[in-house]
């Protein structure tokens, strides 16, 4: 008798793929910092505070999404 799984392997490489969607966001956001010394206005750009947090909603939705999934 097969068990029964919650998850099969295409669960398993779409949450693995939206984990590595969100570690991209992530690494989107990172950059250099501002100090009291020097004010960086590379904090405010658009990669950083658009792009990046969108692309980590994207892979958290998609983790969802994947952890939903029914197998077949």
């Amino acid at each position: 008798m097969k068990p029964n799984f919650a998850f099969d392997k295409i669960n398993f490489l779409l949450i693995a793929l939206g984990m590595l969607i969100v570690i991209v966001g992530f690494i989107l956001m990172s950059g250099s910092v501002s100090t009291d010394a020097a004010f960086n206005p590379d904090i405010f750009s658009t990669r950083r505070i658009v792009i990046a947090p969108a692309v980590c909603l994207f892979g958290f939705l998609f983790i969802i999404c994947a952890i939903m999934r029914k197998p077949r």
